[in-house]
């Protein structure tokens, strides 16, 4: 996997909003924001005051049973990251709808239009696996596998750029392993990679590992989204 782009904004009028429920308006709720942004609103420096409100609201809500959030202010921190992932993981990574967006490259438009590879999929802990067959007294070797599989889905590509039949086309599609690569940028909140984190940190799919330590490095990633301690998410 692969992870490129990643910023977040959003957090001046999330902690301002954070305030206004205690406040009169939006300039008396901004005067008692005691944090430092930069000039497109991303944090500089969280404020001690900002950061014990935010982590009240936060524990508030595991003991808050109505079904209404005291920590809403964490929808609106929005995170953009650009991931390069098989599609076995997408498929679970779309799991996730709400309050998110994905645009992806077009494997319709794409998958043709460069030579098919071993780099083209999903790789990192690649293992060749061998099983064994009792009945020809030998083992099966999985690289053997990947060898026919790429080849032929490159032949299929090239013939389908030769003769533009849809149905070589069709059959590279049908062919096409789920660990192929596929680029796209995610938009996504607080809120969102709270959930996911909690719900994926321990999963057996080593993306998710990969993917909870990109959440690890966002600001305020262990106050907002981990938790202090494992209990309190």
């Amino acid at each position: 996997m692969k992870f490129k782009g990643i910023k977040t904004w959003g957090w001046e009028n999330a902690l301002i909003g954070m305030r206004l429920p205690m406040s009169f308006d939006y300039e008396d709720a901004k005067k008692k924001v005691d944090s430092v942004f930069y000039e497109n609103g991303s944090l500089m420096t969280v404020g001690e005051s900002d950061l014990k409100v935010m982590k009240n609201l936060i524990k508030a809500d595991s003991n808050d049973r109505t079904g209404s959030p005291n920590s809403k202010f964490l929808r609106m921190i929005h995170c953009q990251i650009c991931v390069t992932a098989p599609i076995y993981w997408w498929k679970e990574m779309d799991t996730y709808k709400i309050g998110t967006v994905r645009n992806s490259s077009s494997t319709m438009h794409k998958l043709a239009s460069t030579p098919i590879t071993m780099d083209c999929f999903e790789m990192d802990d690649y293992s060749n696996v061998k099983l064994s067959n009792d009945e020809l007294k030998q083992d099966w070797d999985c690289s053997l596998c990947w060898d026919v599989i790429i080849d032929n889905c490159e032949r299929l590509r090239q013939k389908f750029n030769e003769t533009k039949d849809k149905r070589y086309w069709k059959e590279l599609i049908r062919l096409l392993p789920e660990s192929w690569l596929q680029t796209s940028v995610l938009d996504l909140n607080y809120e969102n990679l709270r959930n996911i984190y909690a719900w994926r940190k321990n999963h057996k799919l080593t993306e998710w590992h990969q993917f909870c330590k990109v959440i690890e490095e966002l600001p305020l990633a262990k106050e907002l989204i981990i938790g202090e301690n494992e209990n309190e998410i």
